[in-house]
């Protein structure tokens, strides 16, 4: 196989296995009261507010101008995909049946709660594959020190966002090994992307800013439809989850700035 192929792949495999290690933690958790709860989902909701605008909306706009895209453009463009990839998550919220029907979700967990973790889920997950891309891209462009920057920056990033898919999972009774689990396997769709990227540079060079933007829409859309209401309806008030999206917020906001 091709070194540069191979560093790719080896780059793209380890920046996804960070979401899992960034999971650990909630092994070793106590089950949380429901104000701890809407506290850690906080952390989730701000930990996708932040990559939103700063790991996928700010470098899709980038890569758009890289492209050749004028700022007007690539704005423009960046804002269409952000758009789409609301109204996408917001359709998949519509044509899914009811989860419990089909075997997903701990017994007692109201159907809606299991759908709203699922849909966050879902949008970590399609936020990861634009991002395994971009590492796949930074080694096939020939540059393998740009290539081992990328891939940590990555990897360090999908630290908190794996805890985030973990401690999500956790609020709706899922078991703290099965939760950690589903965490590691939402990452691991990096490495395919990186594949992708590493092989195809052109193709996947243009489709990174629609990637990126689409990303950044779903994540959004679910925060601010499902997460933060569903902890509201968990506590009148949300009890403690501004405190939590404030500090899971800063934390990913500092991660993707002194990284990114």
């Amino acid at each position: 196989m091709d070194p540069i192929v191979s560093a790719g792949l080896l780059g793209s495999l380890l920046a996804g296995m960070a979401t899992g290690i960034g999971a650990i933690p909630v092994l070793f958790m106590p089950k949380p009261s429901d104000g701890q709860q809407n506290l850690l989902l906080g952390f989730a909701a701000g930990v996708m507010l932040a990559a939103s605008f700063f790991s996928l909306i700010l470098p899709g706009i980038e890569f758009a101008r890289e492209a050749g895209a004028s700022r007007f453009m690539a704005s423009a463009q960046i804002v269409a995909a952000v758009l789409l990839g609301g109204l996408a998550i917001a359709k998949l919220n519509d044509w899914l049946p009811p989860l419990d029907r089909i075997g997903v979700g701990p017994p007692g967990i109201a159907s809606a709660s299991v759908r709203r973790i699922w849909l966050f889920v879902a949008a970590i997950t399609l936020h990861n594959f634009p991002e395994g891309m971009a590492v796949g891209v930074s080694f096939g462009s020939g540059d393998m020190d740009q290539g081992r920057v990328t891939a940590l920056g990555i990897g360090l990033q999908n630290i908190p966002e794996g805890l985030a898919v973990a401690v999500a999972l956790g609020s709706i009774g899922y078991r703290r090994a099965h939760a950690v689990a589903i965490a590691a396997l939402s990452g691991l769709v990096e490495p395919l992307a990186g594949a992708i990227g590493v092989t195809l540079v052109s193709v996947a060079h243009a489709f990174l800013p629609w990637g990126l933007g689409l990303a950044a829409g779903a994540m959004i859309h679910v925060v601010a439809s499902d997460i933060i209401p569903d902890a509201h309806h968990r506590i009148k008030g949300g009890g403690r989850v501004t405190t939590g999206l404030m500090i899971g917020l800063g934390a990913m906001m500092f991660l993707d700035t002194t990284l990114g």
